[in-house]
């Protein structure tokens, strides 16, 4: 097998457009081209970055061997399984699909034909989440904060789909399984979700709470969770991450302060390398279509939870109803 992986964008949105952006960067990859059901949003996407505009799906399965998906939420499922069935490796943004049947054929898809299927969690693959992952032991209690200025991005979605599932995802990754789920949400300037807020009770006994917004009048990207003895910071923005531990117990404590190791990569390079590389080995990935599974599956419950509490305490700017 040749020592690049040739690549195709399906969808060169706002997230395509990076994908394309990146794999035209990669050793790895040979970018054969890109695609998007708006044919001159295409054409300028493959100029930007030296590829041709496909024409069709057809023209994608002749020409790539794996693809990026990045088509708006509700067509992941369909165009992914299409591009699975028809012999392509895929990565599929996140959320994975617009709900669980759609993510279960996904998932089948991939195991049926042997395909590599990997989720756009990008947060996994942020330098700072890598390095405090090392230094993991007994999480007792998370707090996490994704805040955003409103952009008329991924409005299609409530925020805990456009926003929250990273840190579910990681939180999945660092505290294992969730028992029970608290939350409220509210639409502010959109029919949907735009700020909320989870409280989860994993079966370690640990907890977090967990705020989304995209209605904010600043940027905040932050995790921060608690151990025996020691604390630690991560900031998803900076791409740092520092722990805090205890020293010295006692009435008057002494404290250690150490900045963790971190790599200079870019998330989303990091992300696709990894695909690249499971596409290669045929190993796979580490945010494989059951982990992406999982984050979506704690996404639902959250907006469950969500909508149980508007039940009980009415808002006067009223509820989506489940559509998903």
């Amino acid at each position: 097998m040749s020592d690049r992986v040739r690549v195709a964008v399906v969808g060169v949105g706002d997230f395509g457009r990076n994908h394309a952006r990146v794999y035209a960067g990669l050793e790895e990859a040979e970018l054969v081209g890109v695609f998007d059901a708006d044919s001159g949003r295409a054409s300028a996407v493959a100029r930007e970055f030296g590829t041709v505009a496909l024409e069709s799906l057809e023209d994608v399965v002749a020409r790539a061997q794996a693809a990026s998906v990045a088509v708006p939420t509700v067509e992941h499922s369909r165009v992914g399984t299409w591009l699975i069935e028809h012999g392509l490796d895929v990565l599929v943004e996140k959320p994975m699909a617009a709900s669980q049947p759609e993510a279960n054929e996904l998932v089948d898809a991939a195991r049926k034909g042997g395909r590599i299927l990997q989720i756009g969690h990008v947060e996994r693959f942020n330098p700072a989440v890598v390095a405090a992952t090392r230094v993991v032991k007994q999480p007792m209690f998370f707090e996490v904060h994704r805040l955003g200025v409103f952009t008329p991005r991924s409005l299609d979605v409530d925020v805990v789909y456009d926003l929250m599932i990273h840190d579910l995802d990681i939180l999945l990754a660092l505290g294992g399984p969730v028992r029970e789920v608290k939350a409220v949400g509210i639409p502010v300037v959109t029919e949907k979700v735009d700020i909320a807020h989870a409280r989860l009770e994993f079966e370690s006994g640990a907890v977090a709470n967990v705020t989304a917004s995209r209605i904010s009048t600043e940027r905040v990207r932050k995790l921060r969770f608690f151990q025996r003895q020691e604390y630690i910071s991560v900031d998803y923005a900076r791409r740092d991450a520092l722990r805090i531990r205890v020293a010295q117990p006692g009435p008057e404590p002494k404290f250690e302060f150490d900045n963790l190791e971190v790599q200079t990569e870019e998330p989303l390079h990091g992300e696709l390398r990894a695909f690249l590389s499971a596409v290669m080995s045929r190993q796979a990935p580490s945010v494989d279509g059951v982990a992406g599974r999982r984050a979506l599956t704690l996404a639902d419950r959250v907006m469950a939870a969500i909508r149980e509490h508007a039940r009980t305490v009415p808002l006067s700017t009223g509820m989506p109803q489940a559509t998903r």
